[in-house]
């Protein structure tokens, strides 16, 4: 048995080290102020992407933003509100002009029946003016809680909710602040963790992170500053991400 002792530690030794990233020794209240901390220090202008001079703009280009990009709004969103600037010149617009216009945003048929049904709502419901809750705003055709979180939020300030798109979620599921998929329940889980006056800009700066450094993809967590607070299990190391 003595004889066999110095060839076992010989293959010990030989195997290569695993490392093992222990997750930090603190609170969970500790661990959420110092992601709050990091995020307001590395984005600390971050707004919404969305180009809008009002609360109806706003309301219709966060309509147009579902299943495209931000960018993909901004370059329709000009034409269609030199034309239609306003909820009553929007609901009496022919539906064939509206398709044209937003068609690269992608399903235009249904939002340009989306955008024209909450104009006439605005109209018809709200005497042309964005309401201020997100009960009301959510009777506005295509517009659901992220939507009606994100003029709330955005424009008027009223901390309703958190805006859940789809960086929001793959983040909060990377950073175990969730383990729900679905928008709402993860939104539910978010305001259980994240102080209320935080709520907004939490939203803002974890799109922008998710956009810039934690993308679906490869993260380029060598470049993240939230990397020592995470445990995910798909970090990538490599450079070129």
């Amino acid at each position: 048995m003595v004889a066999n002792q110095p060839a076992k530690a010989v293959r010990k030794a030989a195997r290569p080290a695993k490392v093992v990233r222990a997750k930090p020794g603190r609170r969970a209240s500790e661990r959420i102020a110092s992601i709050l901390e990091t995020l307001a220090k590395t984005y600390p202008n971050a707004v919404c992407a969305l180009r809008h001079r009002n609360a109806f703009e706003l309301t219709i280009a966060t309509i147009l933003s579902a299943q495209t990009t931000d960018v993909g709004v901004n370059k329709v969103t000009p034409e269609l509100f030199q034309m239609y600037p306003t909820p009553a010149k929007l609901a009496a617009a022919p539906l064939p002009e509206l398709e044209r216009i937003i068609h690269a945003t992608g399903f235009y048929r249904a939002k340009a029946k989306n955008i024209q049904g909450a104009a006439r709502v605005l109209v018809e419901k709200f005497g042309g003016k964005v309401p201020q809750t997100i009960e009301e705003l959510t009777r506005l055709p295509g517009v659901a809680r992220k939507t009606a979180n994100v003029v709330l939020g955005s424009w008027f300030g009223i901390a309703s909710g958190i805006v859940v798109d789809t960086h929001v979620g793959r983040l909060a599921r990377r950073l175990e602040l969730t383990q729900e998929t679905d928008p709402v329940k993860v939104e539910k889980d978010l305001e259980k963790l994240i102080p209320k006056d935080h709520w907004i800009q939490f939203s803002h700066e974890l799109i922008h992170h998710g956009r810039q450094i934690c993308v679906s993809r490869k993260p380029r967590c060598l470049d993240c500053p939230l990397e020592p607070l995470c445990h995910a299990a798909d970090k990538t190391w490599n450079s070129d991400g």
